[in-house]
């Protein structure tokens, strides 16, 4: 006969540590729940002295206190999340550097950014998804959202849909981002500074299509009526693509080259200077983004700086548009482009 031997009896688990409450608080600083609760939620209609105020952060960091999402937006009647729908596309520095002080002055405003990874587009039923999470806001780069998809959110709460690409779209607010804009600054700058056989990157990055048709029709539109010639370059983002396409350079006889951003333009330009090819005198190339490593380049990088709205005028919009959910869609064009030249063009 087999015994199973018997298990010895669980160690009882070690207590729980409770949570601290706004009580807590309250009592360690010595004022009441409601003076905690204005402090910490930052209400500005209330006048509480400094020293206070400075007594209840104190309390709370030394009690470990967070206020309760949940129960907060119960009192307010919304969330305070804004969502921002991670890029269906490669975003590089610059619009990182964009997204971090868009963050950074949406927390100042005492709202809490989410940013939700999706693949794909973002289409309609991607909205379904971001309703779940009921934010008072969503901020969509790119596009693809439609009509349908901002009745979604607005059913689910939210008291403002705010998209950032080319067009806009019904019921949402839009900040325009123009890029043929950019390729036009390019274009014309290339054609007065005497080059007609021009070359434009089109990155083969699947989703930046958005950006780089644009900007390559931007390029043909500022060379319309002229004698000059645009040659479209498909490129991927490797050393190879790039070596293959400097092969070649010569038999394809451009001399000049936009390069649809910085990053692009320093692969291509190590990729021509290998093959001998000489930045200016043969080609001139000009990137885009205004990134510092192109200044380190040597030759140093001519490019086109994009002007952004800032992350606090934006953080100013998403506020207004929660404070007042009736209000009529406003739409700004906020893509502003202009050359810097540098010594490769």
């Amino acid at each position: 006969m087999v015994q199973i031997p018997k298990q010895s009896a669980p160690a009882s688990p070690a207590p729980t540590r409770s949570v601290p409450t706004s009580a807590d608080v309250a009592r360690l600083a010595g004022v009441s729940r409601a003076t905690v609760s204005y402090v910490l939620n930052n209400a500005v209609a209330v006048r509480i002295s400094e020293p206070t105020r400075r007594r209840v952060r104190e309390a709370a960091r030394e009690l470990g206190y967070v206020p309760h999402a949940a129960a907060r937006s119960l009192r307010a009647g919304h969330s305070r999340t804004v969502l921002m729908p991670a890029p269906a596309f490669p975003v590089g520095p610059l619009y990182s550097r964009f997204i971090t002080e868009l963050q950074e002055a949406l927390g100042r405003l005492d709202y809490t950014v989410v940013q939700f990874g999706t693949t794909g587009g973002h289409d309609d039923e991607a909205a379904r998804a971001w309703a779940e999470l009921r934010p008072v806001a969503v901020l969509v780069p790119g596009s693809g959202l439609g009509p349908g998809g901002v009745a979604v959110l607005k059913r689910s709460g939210a008291r403002a849909v705010i998209t950032l690409g080319p067009e806009s779209v019904e019921g949402a607010h839009a900040l325009l981002l123009d890029h043929e804009v950019v390729g036009h600054s390019a274009g014309a700058h290339l054609f007065d500074r005497g080059r007609r056989r021009i070359g434009v990157v089109v990155p083969r990055d699947r989703g930046l299509e958005t950006f780089s048709a644009p900007r390559l029709a931007g390029v043909r539109e500022a060379l319309h009526g002229t004698d000059a010639e645009v040659t479209e370059l498909p490129l991927a983002y490797d050393e190879e693509a790039a070596a293959r396409l400097a092969a070649r350079w010569r038999d394809l006889g451009l001399d000049a080259v936009f390069t649809y951003n910085d990053e692009y333009a320093m692969l291509l330009m190590r990729a021509l200077l290998d093959e001998g090819i000489r930045i200016p005198e043969e080609t001139a190339v000009v990137g885009a983004d205004n990134l510092v490593l192109g200044r380190l380049l040597r030759p140093r990088l001519s490019t086109v700086h994009l002007e952004l709205p800032s992350g606090c005028e934006l953080a100013e919009l998403v506020d207004r548009a929660v404070r007042d959910p009736a209000a009529a869609p406003e739409a700004h064009k906020v893509l502003g482009a202009t050359v810097v030249q540098r010594e490769s063009s």
